[in-house]
């Protein structure tokens, strides 16, 4: 059974940067395609940005230009590198896979963009 434990959120001002990472137990991670999301206080879970298992990557029109998703299969840890953090990116992070079906969610990581 796959295990995700996310990291490396924090409160950051407009602007800051943060870097999450996603490490996985239990299976080969290289083998999956998969993604970032947030949930803000009240809104759905929704997909940030995506990796397919030849890094290929695909991002959420919110994220592009400003995050950046990468994956170390040696290490079984998916990354997310944000820039130019804004207020409305406030969230708790998760990753899993990109499609169904997805494994059991993390504790998610909570990124809290305010002055």
């Amino acid at each position: 059974q796959v295990q995700l434990v996310e990291s490396g959120g924090g409160l950051v001002q407009p602007g800051g940067s943060l870097r999450l990472s996603c490490a996985a137990s239990g299976s080969d991670f290289s083998i999956y395609n998969l993604a970032w999301y947030r949930q803000a206080p009240g809104e759905q879970r929704e997909w940030v940005a995506s990796i397919t298992t030849g890094g290929i990557t695909n991002y959420a029109d919110s994220a592009k230009g400003r995050f950046t998703i990468s994956r170390d299969n040696a290490k079984n840890t998916l990354y997310l590198q944000m820039n130019s953090l804004k207020p409305e990116d406030t969230a708790v992070y998760s990753c899993n896979r990109r499609v169904l079906p997805q494994w059991a969610w993390g504790q998610g990581t909570q990124v809290t963009v305010s002055s």
